[in-house]
């Protein structure tokens, strides 16, 4: 069983509690729109690197093959077809609109990724 790695876990954790807060309380046109999208797949990087082996590369590429497959979801209407399209947390959780810009955010997201682990690893 793969140990936990604590200071990816704590990362996680901390990035998941401002992506609750861009939620909750940002309505603006930069951050909660462009801005939580490039933190959801630090999001899940983080979570990634916290429970499994994964090394940089191929948790950064998991993490945004993860993001591209909700977006293409959601281009798809995914959430209608499984019948969850009226239930609050999966389209929290998964979203609801497709947008291509959406998908430049999560490539920023991999490339920050890939730039912070090589600075600071």
């Amino acid at each position: 069983m793969p140990r936990l790695r604590w200071g990816y876990g704590l990362a996680a954790l901390a990035v998941f509690a401002i992506e609750v807060l861009i939620a909750l309380f940002v309505r603006d046109a930069v951050v909660r729109p462009y801005v939580g999208d490039v933190l959801a797949v630090v999001l899940v990087y983080l979570g990634l690197r916290a429970v499994t082996p994964l090394k940089v590369m191929p948790a950064v590429m998991l993490a945004l093959a993860i993001a591209v497959m909700v977006e293409l979801g959601q281009l798809f209407h995914l959430l209608d077809v499984v019948g969850l399209a009226h239930d609050r947390l999966a389209r929290v959780v998964l979203g609801g609109v497709f947008d291509i810009k959406d998908l430049a955010c999560y490539g920023v997201g991999a490339a920050c990724l890939l730039v912070g682990e090589r600075r600071w690893t």
